[in-house]
């Protein structure tokens, strides 16, 4: 024990080394959001894991005291950053799943911070933190992408998501929630108005931290369409509170009238694709009443995720071959993925089914996802503000895994129509400045922090570049992507 704790010590020592010495790391292609058009040769000084200095041209001698890094002749970019992940949930698996599954959810949230770094993303922002501790346990991990979060989210009485959960628990689980007068007898009587108006929860999110507040406009699914929903008065508090907080304010919704609720209310983000339609559904081509809400985005700069993955990721359970694929083994440890592959592991086909064959559950989606594309399609070619969000994990799907759903996200708005630039800055300079993180973080200037990526080849000329990933930095500490595949 005694010579364990000695190595461990060492290592933190190395690391913190490490992460503190100056580095000179040259010989590279610098590619920074801000200047696109500007690819070329250059060097960047990183200094106690910040960006001290950045030369454009060729190399010039090592500055003295310094530890030269020859990048090769590849492609130096900043740090990814995912602006909607959900640390706590467990890909693939249920509540009983976890509790019945201890050891392979330990090993799954071991892994899962370097799963994010291996596909270079150095700031992951959880935008419902259900418990803490989690983040709490990831941050300790010796390596991990920055947290930002929107602390627990906050939600309208036994609206979406709390009615996921029964109504005997789901006020633990979601305390953080606005009350409804209307509702009052399906209220627990030890919760009082004046403690869970917008004001009250908005307050309490920006006191545990928060950066961010994630709000929902949302009406059911299914046969299940008549959840609650706040009015425009109460959104008008939100908001209002927000700003007061200093918060961004990030809305769920996924239809034409929950996007425009959002936009009629000045959210900051909206949380989600359109793929529901309402009235439109049946339409061929973009309405012109979707249109005018889509100007609206673009003109005043709302920050649209289009989370591509949330289908797609259940659409993994009707594709023989997706666990197959090697990259699941490089994200999550080989115990949990040997369950996925199990019958309980496959529970959730019959959630995604609904009692379907799998062609006719196939078919289900195709309607939903054309009129998304369309919608992207639409929002590229004004050159929207996409601001980058796997959704990790979206639901109980193991098609959403940490890492992996992000780089499949990025090449479904691809093919959606966004161009690789546009995919490029919404995962870094439009997250930050979105989420006020420009100060810190999503560019290679002097004075970020220095997450940085070494690619083999620019992620402007082929979106396999975020799959060839050399060497990632985290605050200026050094560590070669392979070493963060599971296993290794």
């Amino acid at each position: 024990m005694k010579t364990r704790l000695l190595i461990a010590a060492g290592a933190l020592l190395l690391s913190t080394a490490a992460a503190a010495e100056t580095l000179w790391i040259t010989n590279v292609n610098l590619v920074s959001p801000e200047q696109p058009g500007r690819v070329g040769p250059g060097s960047v000084l990183v200094r106690d894991g910040i960006i001290a200095a950045v030369e454009r041209g060729p190399a010039r001698a090592v500055p003295p005291g310094v530890r030269k890094v020859d990048g090769k002749g590849y492609y130096l970019t900043p740090g990814l950053i995912d602006s909607h992940v959900h640390l706590f949930g467990v890909p693939g698996m249920s509540f009983d799943h976890v509790k019945r599954h201890k050891g392979i959810v330990e090993a799954y949230y071991r892994q899962m911070p370097r799963s994010y770094l291996y596909y270079g993303y150095t700031t992951v922002i959880d935008l419902a933190v259900s418990d803490r501790a989690v983040i709490d346990n990831f941050n300790r991990a010796p390596l991990h992408p920055d947290v930002v979060h929107c602390g627990e989210p906050l939600v309208y009485a036994n609206g979406y998501p709390m009615s996921w959960i029964a109504p005997v628990e789901r006020f633990e689980m979601f305390g953080n929630f606005i009350y409804d007068p209307a509702q009052a007898a399906a209220i627990p009587k030890r919760f009082t108005p004046a403690d869970h108006t917008p004001e009250a929860g908005v307050a309490r999110v920006a006191k545990g931290g928060g950066k961010c507040v994630k709000t929902h406009y949302e009406r059911g699914f299914g046969a299940n369409r008549k959840l609650p929903v706040m009015s425009d008065r109460v959104f008008a508090d939100v908001k209002s509170a927000a700003v007061k907080n200093g918060l961004v304010l990030v809305t769920h919704g996924n239809s034409f009238e929950a996007q425009s609720f959002a936009v009629r209310g000045n959210a900051d983000v909206l949380a989600h694709g359109m793929w529901h339609w309402g009235p439109h559904n049946a339409s061929k081509e973009l309405p012109a009443e979707i249109r005018a809400l889509l100007d609206q985005i673009v003109a005043r700069r709302i920050g649209y995720q289009p989370t591509m993955q949330v289908l797609y990721g259940m659409l993994a359970y009707l594709n023989p071959a997706y666990l197959n694929d090697p990259a699941v083994r490089k994200v999550v440890p080989a115990a949990l993925a040997d369950w996925f592959a199990t019958p309980e592991g496959k529970w959730f086909k019959e959630e995604v089914a609904e009692g379907e064959s799998d062609a006719d559950a196939l078919l289900g989606f195709e309607a939903p996802l054309r009129r998304q594309k369309m919608v992207l399609a639409y929002l590229a070619s004004k050159d929207a503000n996409f601001t980058f969000g796997s959704d990790t994990p979206s639901s109980p799907t193991y098609g959403n895994l940490p890492g992996l759903n992000g780089y499949l996200e990025m090449r479904r708005l691809h093919q959606a129509g966004l161009s690789l630039e546009q995919v490029f800055r919404a995962a870094t300079i439009n997250n930050a400045r979105t989420f006020r993180l420009d100060a810190e973080v999503g560019t290679i200037e002097k004075g970020k922090k220095a997450n940085l990526l070494l690619m083999k080849m620019s992620p402007l000329q082929d979106l396999a570049a975020y799959d060839n990933i050399v060497t990632v930095w985290i605050g200026g500490k050094e560590v070669e992507r392979a070493s963060l595949a599971a296993g290794n």
